[in-house]
């Protein structure tokens, strides 16, 4: 049976974490911008402009989920803390059962989760943290071997999508001649989602024994993942027609014989950057080449907070190089396992569980490295 005095010692440490997070949210200032957001909506003309109202009924969401989600972890701290003191009086009174104790774990461990997500809001300041995101991956140096691992960390980057609630839509992939992908394009809708991703830009390592060799030899592979905040207004990126190609194919892979028979397709290539973007998800070849579009957007408005990113880096005297050449993580599985970001130095030795998805620690590691200003590890 848990001891009564650690379980109240455990609900002390998360009021005081909770209080923490409540200085930095300021639940009143929330709940009146929740109010004139309200305000705002109810106005008789506030659907006149479309663009304008789905912004304000967006953040009038999150703020007010926010609020929400504050003030309903808040109250359950502070309940557990009630729970674990009443604890400590039938452990005296010698009527302490193991299903209270159990009660009070498990209503402790629900809201270690809750306040783990809540806290990362403090780690979001930039100007499309909170939005949606662009993911690309592409295969790097390796062959084959590289080919399988751009899907593996695919696979990885759905299945962590699933398990935190976000939606993610497969827009392109690229197969390889033999196994895996060359390169694949997502779309990550879901709270913080950018911010999230963004932890995860740069070239991640693989060391295995090769699967695709005959000797079965050790075996080294890169694949470069590119992160962009999904961009759907017009005005935000300008494109100019004269500076786009638009070239139309039959679209491969599943989808029926609509996909299997038509130039629906849509692969656009952006002249003075050389950005080439692909959608082939949507049914049909306008769909794609709206999708396609907003991709565009997403990655030239990518190419100018990287721009920013190494101009002010280079102002605080650092070397920095974003996308292919700059390794952020590495994965071993052979001689030994490790999951080790290069940047932080967090690590871990069950692969199979960040294979699985198992990423929030490196995400959360590395955003709290931007947020304290902390140099970049390196490899040992």
């Amino acid at each position: 049976m848990t001891d009564p005095d650690a379980l109240a010692q455990q609900a002390g440490r998360l009021s005081e974490r909770v209080q923490l997070l409540g200085e930095y949210l300021d639940p009143d200032a929330l709940e009146a911008r929740v109010g004139e957001l309200e305000q705002q909506m109810g106005a008789a003309d506030f659907w006149d402009d479309q663009e304008r109202a789905a912004k304000v009924s967006a953040e009038h969401a999150r703020q007010g989920q926010r609020l929400a989600e504050y003030r309903a972890l808040s109250d359950d701290v502070s309940d557990l803390g009630e729970l674990a003191a009443m604890a400590r009086e039938e452990e005296r009174a010698g009527s302490l059962t193991e299903e209270f104790t159990q009660e009070i774990v498990d209503g402790l461990a629900r809201a270690e989760d809750r306040l783990f997500v809540l806290e990362e809001s403090r780690l979001f300041g930039g100007e499309h943290d909170a939005g949606d995101a662009v993911v690309t991956i592409q295969s790097g140096e390796g062959g084959t071997d590289a080919q399988d691992w751009a899907e593996m960390l695919l696979r990885m980057y759905l299945r962590w999508a699933e398990d935190r609630g976000f939606t993610a839509t497969v827009q392109d992939r690229q197969d390889g001649q033999e196994a895996g992908i060359k390169s694949a394009t997502f779309t990550l809708e879901g709270g913080n989602a950018y911010g999230l991703m963004s932890a995860e830009r740069g070239v991640h390592r693989l060391v295995r024994l090769s699967p695709f060799d005959s000797a079965n030899r050790r075996q080294t592979s890169f694949a470069a993942v590119q992160v962009a905040p999904l961009v759907t207004d017009e005005a935000e990126v300008e494109i100019e027609d004269k500076d786009i190609r638009v070239d139309t194919y039959r679209a491969s892979g599943a989808g029926g014989q609509h996909v299997n028979k038509t130039d629906s397709a849509v692969r656009i290539t952006h002249l003075p950057t050389g950005v080439v973007v692909q959608c082939q998800n949507e049914r049909s070849q306008t769909q794609n080449r709206a999708t396609a579009m907003n991709m565009l957007r997403s990655r030239l408005l990518e190419l100018e907070i990287q721009r920013r990113e190494e101009e002010a880096a280079k102002e605080r005297g650092e070397s920095m190089t974003i996308g292919f050449g700059s390794q952020i993580r590495s994965y071993v599985i052979h001689p030994y396992s490790m999951v080790k970001d290069l940047r932080t130095g967090h690590e871990t030795g069950n692969t199979q569980a960040v294979f699985d998805g198992a990423l929030d620690p490196f995400m959360r590691a590395e955003l709290e490295r931007r947020a304290k200003g902390l140099a970049v590890v390196g490899e040992d």
